[in-house]
């Protein structure tokens, strides 16, 4: 019997008010390209998707990740007009206010798929918020929207423990910094390494009572599905199953595909479909299914489309195929080998799924 899985997506067009200048990659034209594989989603399956209207994140929302000086700064910068609040990250008069708009759409599908008003969504919303730090935008990223989600769960929804998984290019620097101290919110990231920010060492394990609550997997240039799949067998599923949390949020760039221009990963629309399935399955298994993706990053109109289309069909599937039953075999020398030798040394005392290398 088929079973219709109740998918809510946000989009909305005030997320192209933050007005990028010439040439910059963060730039409205991206929400273009998800726009149109979502256009073509709805389609060909009519009724497959439900709509939300997001509204802004809360002051309250905001500060359980950032300072009070940081919400003044950008928000003093935006009435300024157009500038940059670092060399990569730019601000226009509408950005404050597009910023607590995209915090607020994914506290708000996360809050819609924690009470089970909804089964699974995607939020594609700009700018990308992993690089946010507390005290300071970084990366392109204003406000740090899917720990502002992490925090609010916990705080509204009765949620304890939080797994994020961030699969873009570039390390979540500031999901981690906001997280490595506490034991019951696991930051797992898979990321180019060495490569912006120069954080996500696989060394880098969580402070004090938060030890093995940060997960780096850093990746050399070149990767694609075949390693990217391995590492999600072999280390995040694992993992994630052992942590066993109560909510998953995925930060879900997309510029690891082999056509971004910031990258050097070589992931294709299969790869992302498999990783999705992964996700799928231990959420399912985990925490009932619940499970949002968030857009972070992903500066090419064909990896977008491609991602976006890649996570749509998996989340759609109502029994999708096992990914778990039977993991790539790891060849000595590989890529693979060196990453999963690398990340087993440092966490195969945190988690008993791992086993040193």
């Amino acid at each position: 019997m088929d079973v219709t899985r109740r998918i809510g997506v946000i989009e909305d067009p005030r997320f192209q008010d933050h007005i990028e200048p010439t040439h910059h990659p963060e730039a409205a034209a991206r929400l273009v390209a998800v726009g149109k594989a979502l256009g073509a989603w709805r389609k060909g399956r009519p009724g497959s998707l439900t709509a939300l209207t997001p509204s802004e994140a809360s002051d309250d929302d905001i500060l359980l990740i950032h300072t009070e000086d940081h919400l003044r700064t950008v928000k003093a910068a935006a009435a300024r007009g157009h500038g940059h609040l670092d060399a990569d990250t730019f601000i226009s008069p509408a950005s404050y206010d597009v910023a607590r708009l995209a915090a607020g759409s994914c506290v708000d599908l996360a809050m819609r798929i924690a009470s089970g008003e909804l089964d699974t969504g995607f939020a594609a919303l700009r700018p990308p918020g992993h690089h946010a730090e507390s005290r300071a935008a970084m990366g392109f990223c204003l406000f740090n929207s899917v720990a502002v989600a992490a925090r609010a769960l916990q705080q509204h929804a009765g949620i304890e423990k939080v797994l994020i998984l961030d699969w873009d290019v570039h390390h979540g620097n500031g999901s981690q910094h906001s997280f490595e101290s506490d034991p019951s919110i696991l930051y797992m990231s898979t990321h180019q390494f060495p490569f912006y920010p120069g954080t996500g060492a696989a060394g880098e394990s969580g402070l004090g009572m938060g030890l093995g609550a940060t997960f780096n997997v850093p990746m050399p240039q070149g990767c694609g599905d075949f390693e990217y799949l391995g590492v999600m067998q072999h280390l995040i599923a694992p993992v994630a199953l052992e942590f066993d949390p109560d909510f998953i949020l995925v930060s879900c760039g997309f510029d690891a595909h082999e056509a971004d221009p910031l990258g050097s990963m070589n992931l294709t629309a299969n790869g992302f479909h498999a990783m999705t399935q992964i996700m799928q399955e231990v959420a399912g298994s985990a925490c009932g299914g619940r499970i949002a993706y968030v857009l972070e990053g992903g500066y090419s109109a064909q990896g977008l489309i491609e991602g976006t289309t890649s996570v749509l069909a998996a989340l759609s599937e109502p029994q999708p195929e096992s990914r778990l039953g039977s993991p790539l075999a790891i060849d000595a020398g590989s890529n693979l080998a060196a990453v999963v030798d690398a990340v087993s040394t440092v966490h195969s005392r945190n988690y008993t799924c791992i086993k040193s290398r």
